[in-house]
């Protein structure tokens, strides 16, 4: 492994990188909350059915935690 030759392109790397405009970043952060506020709202829909849909010992059979009543 030739570390000059390593160093060397990382610096290219970072020569050619630019901060983004603020449109592009504005953007880009618009999107990953979209995408991180889409991923609760399906996380809370599924604890809600989870939780108040099924009979808790039916749910807690379903992701392992006890034995339904009766067995």
């Amino acid at each position: 492994m030739d570390v000059p030759l390593d160093l060397t392109s990382y610096v290219r790397v970072l020569k050619m990188a630019s901060t983004p405009a603020w449109d592009e970043f504005s953007q880009v952060a618009k999107i990953a909350g979209a995408g991180i506020l889409l991923i609760g709202v399906l996380g809370f829909l599924i604890a809600t059915f989870m939780f108040h849909l099924v009979p808790p010992y039916e749910a807690g059979s379903i992701i392992g935690l006890a034995a339904p009543l009766g067995v």
